[in-house]
């Protein structure tokens, strides 16, 4: 059945699409919160996405054999702790569309972000500025006015920001290209958020990657709503790197670790100005506790310090399960659940306003839903009602459902109960 033609606003319509689902069985492998004995309408997985229910044993593995191992453990243990970061590589290059070599899970996201600033913003001359979209998540801001503030620049004066059109929400392709035309030659890196947190649009980040470096520009991306979520193809597309959390739609736990991938054209280069660590260092000869600092091919060499592996093993655990699915199959439930929550909200008698593209190829699994009424309200009256979404200042309610373990009859109570609230405000 083809979602996009044959809607219906029945429950038994939602709960006929759970029974076809192709990827329904694999809910049961998460918990899902509970609200007067029975599972809450969970939206949230753009913030915090639930736990897997394997997370469990991945640690147990792990606090196993520190047990029973003690320090041997980083070479003898089941997951051996010195070559932790290898065991995402091939996984989670599949995820962002990158080479192994290409990614590492290290840090924290605004920790990588200031790391690969460091390498991949060198102003020089003219060219000295920023870009980003206008709206961007605080943590970019803030990240890029101290990178600009460390090489000694006022940065009112060297960050661009992306606006909208006077009356839209959202920023269109065409306006980002001529912005980054316009200020070509003084543009040192354009750095945008892969899908923004607030509008939840998605911006074309092939298109971004091939006008930034056209200008001479570095480019590169925080894929925190759009890493697990967009079907990414960082290789093919070549930013120069991006980076991304993992508690959003990765599940890897509250505080999860960052990850980063950093384009293979920049391994042949160990002379890459870089903020290093020992972890970063030749693994082959890490031990021989040398001076001079000798990178690891790829991503590897921006690590700082050894694994977290307590923190990595809840994320080895969701990817685990990214793999079995492969992102194909969920991009397509994706499509197929937010495309039924877009026409459930639009056949409402409550008129309810989209912030989030309506096309398919410019958003992701979230909807940010413009409320008339007092919106916080809203969400805490659903809260009420076993509903976990997810309030923005000053009128937004996002909304996310995330094909893992979201299915067709959540979001149809959702919109239920939705409309009950709002009636009721």
């Amino acid at each position: 059945m083809n979602i996009e033609t044959h809607l219906d606003t029945s429950l038994e319509y939602a709960q006929l699409m759970d029974v076809n689902d192709p990827l329904k069985d694999y809910r049961n492998q998460f918990y899902i919160p509970q609200h007067d004995g029975r599972d809450v309408y969970y939206f949230c997985g753009n913030s915090l996405g639930l736990q897997p229910k394997s997370v469990r044993d991945y640690i147990d593995v792990e606090l196993d054999d520190w047990k029973n191992l003690g320090v041997e453990g980083h070479f003898e243990g089941k997951n051996a702790w010195f070559y932790y970061h290898h065991h995402f590589s091939e996984k989670l290059a599949k995820i962002v569309g990158a080479k192994p070599e290409e990614v590492v899970v290290m840090n924290t996201l605004t920790t990588n972000l200031h790391l690969m600033m460091i390498s991949f913003y060198r102003p020089e001359g003219k060219r000295t500025k920023i870009m980003l979209e206008g709206g961007a998540f605080p943590s970019d801001y803030y990240a890029i006015e101290t990178q600009l503030k460390l090489h000694g620049y006022d940065w009112k004066e060297h960050m661009i920001e992306l606006i909208p059109r006077e009356g839209e929400h959202t920023m269109r392709t065409e306006d980002i290209i001529a912005k980054i035309q316009e200020h070509g030659d003084e543009l040192a890196l354009v750095m945008l958020g892969g899908v923004n947190y607030y509008t939840g649009q998605l911006f074309d980040l092939e298109a971004i990657t091939k006008i930034g470096h056209s200008v001479g520009a570095k480019v590169g991306f925080d894929l925190a709503h759009a890493a697990g979520n967009i079907k990414l193809k960082l290789h093919d597309w070549g930013p120069d790197f991006a980076v991304w959390c993992s508690y959003k739609y990765l599940n890897s736990g509250p505080g999860g670790p960052g990850s980063a991938f950093v384009h293979e054209r920049h391994s042949a280069n160990p002379d890459l100005q870089r903020l290093a660590g020992w972890w970063g260092y030749d693994e082959e000869k890490r031990f021989l506790m040398k001076k001079g600092f000798v990178p690891m091919k790829g991503a590897a060499a921006w690590q700082l310090s050894n694994a977290q592996v307590m923190a990595m093993a809840p994320y080895l655990a969701s990817v685990d399960i990214f793999n079995e699915v492969g992102m194909d199959a969920l991009c397509e439930k994706r499509d197929s659940l937010t495309a039924y929550l877009e026409y459930l909200l639009d056949q409402s008698p409550n008129g309810y306003k989209l912030l989030t593209p309506r096309s398919k190829k410019d958003r992701g699994a979230q909807l940010s839903i413009l409320i008339k009424k007092d919106a916080k309200k809203l969400n805490e009256l659903l809260y009420k009602n076993g509903v976990t979404a997810d309030y923005r200042e000053p009128d937004v309610i996002r909304v996310a459902p995330v094909p893992l373990y979201n299915s067709y009859e959540d979001v149809f109570h959702f919109v239920r109960l939705l409309d009950e609230c709002y009636t009721n405000l």
